[in-house]
C-alpha cells in the first residue's frame, strides 16, 4: 500500500514541476516579448523625432537602413528615398533596365536604376560617364554598398 501511494505522489509532483516549469516559460516569453515590444516603440518614437543632419544620411532602424529626405522631413527605407528623389526631378529618365541605354542618347544628369543579380543601384550620368548617384550627390557612404551599389562596376 505505501509504494502505491509513494507512486501516486511522485507522480503528481512530477505534474505540478512540469505545470510550473510550462507556467514560468510562459512568463518569461511574455516578459522577453513586452521588453522586445518596449525597444520597437523607443525605436519607432526615435525615428519620429530625430531630425536627420542632412538629406541622404543614413540611419539602422530596427535593423532597416532609413535615410533622412530633407525636404518630407522625414526617414525613407533607402529604395523610397532614391525613388523620391528622382520624382523631384522629373522621374527616372531611363527607367529601370539591366542595360545601360546608347551612349549618344544619354544626356548630362540622366538617371537610371541599374538592375543587376544582386539588386539594384541608382545610377545618374555625370562627366561624360554613369556614376553612382551617391558618388555625384554625395549623401551617405551606405549607399554605396546598399543592394547592388557596391557590384556595379565590377
Amino acid at each position: 500500500m505505501t509504494q502505491v501511494h509513494d507512486v501516486k505522489s511522485t507522480h503528481t509532483i512530477n505534474i505540478i514541476m512540469a505545470v510550473a516549469l510550462v507556467l514560468i516559460t510562459i512568463l518569461i516569453s511574455a516578459a522577453a516579448q513586452a521588453g522586445d515590444t518596449k525597444k520597437l516603440t523607443q525605436e519607432a518614437e526615435r525615428e519620429e523625432t530625430l531630425k536627420g543632419e542632412h538629406n541622404g544620411q543614413v540611419m539602422l532602424v530596427n535593423g532597416q537602413s532609413k535615410a533622412w529626405e530633407a525636404t518630407s522631413q522625414q526617414w525613407l527605407n533607402l529604395d523610397s528615398f532614391w525613388q523620391n528623389w528622382a520624382d523631384n526631378r522629373g522621374g527616372i529618365t531611363w527607367g529601370r533596365s539591366k542595360d545601360y541605354p546608347p551612349y549618344e542618347q544619354i544626356n548630362e544628369q540622366d538617371t537610371l536604376l541599374i538592375e543587376l543579380e544582386s539588386g539594384t543601384c541608382m545610377m545618374e550620368f555625370w562627366h561624360s560617364r554613369w556614376r553612382r548617384a551617391n558618388d555625384v550627390r554625395r549623401w551617405d557612404d551606405a549607399f554605396n554598398t546598399y543592394s547592388a551599389c557596391n557590384k556595379v562596376f565590377d
